[in-house]
């Protein structure tokens, strides 16, 4: 690891999706956005649908969408284990509207509480998405 660097990988069910040395790496968390610099104290949390920003030479230089998930923080190294994760230009803005309207139209017909819960979730990631998208 570089002097002054926190190691950063990006773990999504399927793969290891980045591993990179960074100046600081901000995490969408549960209880708000944190940010990860070297000898940060230790921390695990849940993470929230959001962007994670990496941080290098004074510049963000990765924007990775993130489904939810956990993160664990130590002194030397952040690690993000993400239910879902897509860089920000890698979005293709038709496909999430697709999902969208069609998530909408399950949660119009919906049958029961299952249901509706399980299409409002799909609702507000695609929305999420959309705003990452954006942002």
């Amino acid at each position: 690891m570089a002097e002054g660097k926190v190691s950063f990988e990006l773990v999504s069910p399927e793969r290891l999706l980045l591993s990179v040395e960074a100046d600081m790496v901000v995490v969408p968390g549960s209880e708000g956005d944190f940010g990860v610099m070297p000898r940060h104290a230790p921390l695990v949390s849940t993470v929230r649908s959001g962007v994670i920003a990496v941080h290098d030479a004074g510049q963000v230089t990765e924007r990775i969408f993130v489904a939810g998930g956990f993160a664990e923080v130590t002194p030397q190294r952040c690690t993000v284990l993400a239910e879902r994760a897509i860089s920000v230009a890698d979005i293709d803005r038709a496909e999430i509207e697709a999902e969208l309207k069609s998530a909408r139209e399950e949660l119009a017909d919906a049958a029961n509480d299952d249901e509706r819960s399980a299409a409002q979730r799909q609702v507000m990631l695609a929305q999420a998405i959309l705003e990452a998208a954006d942002g």
